[in-house]
């Protein structure tokens, strides 16, 4: 996808017939660091960041959605890093409970790049609804994934219900 202003975002997609997982993952992101859109000369030790979003068996429609999350570090100066809620205010794909998503911590290591350029961090981004969201910034991303363990949580189900953290303590 191709946003006003910014570089292309292409989403890849991977499936794993053994598992039923499908892996998206963005490139493009990581083209320039990430800081100041609005800098003359963007400062080539920032950080730089890809997304990857695991579900099982894929949904139509999350392309889009991954695509502007990924163009907002260009667009609007967001910096993506884990613990990150990015809350798009509408279904991430049509019919999806899920408005947002928290960046979590890489399972991808880290693409090193030449010269003084830091390195690209691939950070999962996990769906959350509503509720979640809220209870994200309240308590803080690490708070809800101690919840949806506790609960036995599976965050690759896209029709999974809300976990409500406030009654698994």
């Amino acid at each position: 996808m191709t946003f006003l202003g910014a570089n292309p975002i292409t989403v890849l997609r991977f499936v794993d017939v053994e598992t039923g997982l499908v892996r998206y993952v963005t490139l493009g992101c990581s083209a320039e660091p990430m800081g100041d859109p609005s800098a003359l000369v963007p400062d080539p030790t920032a950080p730089r960041a890809e997304l990857s979003l695991t579900l099982r068996g894929g949904v139509d429609g999350l392309v889009r959605a991954l695509a502007v999350i990924a163009a907002a570090p260009a667009i609007e100066g967001l910096v993506l890093a884990e613990g990150a809620l990015i809350d798009l205010g509408e279904p991430l794909w049509p019919g999806a409970a899920f408005t947002a998503v928290i960046l979590r911590a890489p399972e991808i290591p880290e693409v090193e790049l030449p010269g003084d350029a830091a390195p690209v961090s691939v950070f999962r981004a996990v769906p959350v609804t509503h509720t979640e969201a809220a209870w994200v910034r309240m308590k803080g991303a690490a708070e809800l994934e101690e919840a949806w363990a506790e609960a036995a949580i599976d965050v690759t189900d896209p029709a999974r219900s809300a976990v409500n953290p406030g009654r698994t303590r």
